[in-house]
């Protein structure tokens, strides 16, 4: 029997196609902006008893105006009226809600104790009345103690100035307080009296002994109370006591000696000056 023959069919793959893969343009993220949100401002108020004194004056009752007052506002640009109403939450009339109980602020004895629980009345009078600092001020201990402090210094200042002064300068500077009565008094008066002095206006004292014209117009004074140089009846001209011939004329409108104080140190006063000086020794 005859073998059957197969035939070897080769049967061709079928075509792959190429993928082209097209990678996308990638798209450059600009950075979103951060939204921050603002923060209500933080309320620094401090919930405290506060007290209020007027200035220069203490009467028994002084009635202080709580009402028709206006306080400018610069975050909102216009005037608000002001009003103390005790059931309500503001001193802004503009924010006042329902009726307006007012009532009085009144200083006992040139003082006003406001206590915690009126916030209200407190910021009226410590931020917005138109005549805080001026009419009444806030007792402020920190503020009241560095004053008292600089005083105090500005006073021992004074008072070592003083200690150390020679009798020339104490005498000019006593003049300008006491005038020609200063003529009169011992060492030991100048002395006394000249601490005093620095005490009890330490600021005018240090400004007096460091202006050097306070010793020339002492020593014009001086110089005129003994007979070496003559102020004429006018005030306007200063001579020779011994000869009356002329020494200068004072300016318009100036004071006498501060002229001749001025006068000492040009090149003609200096020669008289020092011929004054040895007539005083």
């Amino acid at each position: 029997m005859a073998k059957k023959q197969t035939k070897k069919v080769e049967v061709e793959e079928p075509y792959a196609e190429e993928t082209v893969v097209v990678e996308a343009p990638k798209v450059e993220q600009k950075p979103q902006p951060v939204i921050t949100k603002e923060l209500p401002k933080k309320d620094t108020w401090e919930v405290k008893d506060r007290i209020y004194y007027l200035k220069n004056k203490t009467p028994l009752s002084y009635l202080l105006k709580g009402s028709n007052v206006h306080y400018f506002d610069e975050e909102k640009g216009y005037e608000r009226e002001l009003k103390y109403c005790s059931n309500q939450r503001t001193c802004f009339v503009d924010e006042m809600v329902g009726d307006q109980r007012m009532e009085h602020i009144v200083f006992r004895n040139g003082t006003l104790t406001v206590p915690r629980n009126k916030v209200v009345l407190q910021k009226l009078l410590s931020l917005y009345h138109p005549h805080k600092n001026t009419v009444f001020e806030e007792y402020k201990p920190k503020v009241e103690a560095a004053n008292e402090i600089d005083m105090l210094e500005l006073e021992i200042k004074a008072l070592n100035a003083a200690q150390v002064m020679d009798i020339d300068m104490a005498e000019a500077i006593m003049r300008v307080e006491v005038g020609s009565k200063v003529s009169e008094m011992s060492s030991k008066e100048l002395k006394r009296d000249l601490l005093l002095y620095a005490k009890r206006n330490p600021s005018l004292f240090l400004e007096l002994a460091n202006d050097e014209n306070v010793v020339l117009r002492n020593f014009g004074i001086r110089a005129t109370e003994m007979g070496i140089l003559r102020l004429s009846s006018d005030q306007r001209t200063f001579s020779w006591g011994a000869n009356d011939r002329k020494l200068m004329t004072v300016p318009f409108d100036e004071h006498p000696y501060s002229a001749l104080a001025a006068w000492f140190k040009t090149d003609e006063g200096m020669e008289i000056y020092s011929n004054i000086e040895k007539r005083l020794n």
